[in-house]
């Protein structure tokens, strides 16, 4: 039987050592950008998509070390991500994690900039992975899959279509539509990478509708959190969505039909892989529907 909760444990103190070594390398001083980044990467998270890196690399028997550079990565990413849509002209946050978003520490220009170099400083890491054992075709493939998942086709395209579906009425599928980017593309790439690492096409297929279902179902748990969750116990304010009139699975189908549709989607997910193989990401995708409601 697979130990989930210790090997959520183990993945999680060796991404936040990752992490930790290597802002101690940026040297983060006083009133710096790496102050900011420093900020934001270490104010805690579940190191979840991290962790889906790692989770794939065991699916492909691929070691934890090999793939350290796109675990990084879409941490990196990720995190720019969070202080770019916490910003006042996105969804104004004042809370992240539990703590002040950026450009409440740092003010909004400082933000702005430490998310910029975040995204960069993500590619960065990505281009070192041919030095880890993997072709250039493969390593390159990974960078491409990165830059797709965060780009005008996927997590930016998702935002622009979130900002354009306030205060309005729009149906299940354009929503859907919108987190498949917005979200959920970047669920597929953590996914993807490690197969494709290891030019395994099919792999990399059937870990991105994973991906894909995995995405959604995380998303829709988020939007109903946001209506009836505990700020304390999610490090970030509630009901904000209703305040700034989004499209949310709550606003369109009620509670109880959007939590129905999470575990359609978990079905659909346990579906796309080989389960004797598959036990660690079952349990991910377990834990990340399965918080608090």
């Amino acid at each position: 039987m697979v130990d989930v909760v210790g090997w959520l444990e183990e993945s999680r103190q060796l991404i936040e050592a990752w992490i930790n070594d290597d802002v101690a390398g940026m040297d983060p001083q006083a009133g710096s950008v790496e102050e900011a980044m420093a900020y934001s990467l270490q104010a805690g998270g579940k190191r979840l998509r991290p962790q889906l890196v790692l989770a794939a690399a065991d699916y492909m028997e691929v070691a934890w070390d090999q793939v350290k550079p796109a675990a990084l990565a879409v941490e990196y990413l990720h995190t720019y991500s969070l202080i770019h849509d916490d910003l006042p002209a996105m969804d104004n946050d004042d809370l992240r994690r539990g703590k002040p978003t950026s450009h409440k520490m740092f003010g909004d220009a400082m933000a702005i900039l430490a998310g910029d170099a975040l995204l960069t400083e993500a590619f960065v890491k990505l281009s070192t992975l041919a030095d880890r054992g993997f072709s250039s075709a493969g390593a390159l493939a990974a960078v491409g899959r990165l830059a797709s998942s965060a780009g005008r086709e996927g997590l930016v395209r998702g935002q622009v279509q979130d900002l354009a579906a306030e205060r309005r009425d729009i149906s299940i599928e354009a929503l859907e539509a919108i987190h498949r980017k917005k979200t959920g593309a970047l669920f597929e790439a953590c996914l993807a990478i490690p197969p494709l690492l290891r030019e395994d096409d099919a792999a990399a297929g059937a870990l991105s509708r994973f991906g894909q279902h995995f995405g959604l179902a995380f998303q829709i748990v988020d939007d109903i959190l946001n209506v009836i969750g505990d700020s304390a116990k999610l490090g970030k304010a509630t009901g904000t969505d209703a305040g700034l009139g989004k499209a949310t699975y709550p606003r369109l189908i009620g509670v109880e039909a959007a939590r129905q549709l999470v575990m359609e989607h978990v079905g659909e997910a346990k579906r796309c892989l080989d389960a004797e193989r598959a036990g660690i990401l079952y349990g991910l995708l377990e834990f990340a529907v399965n918080r608090t409601w």
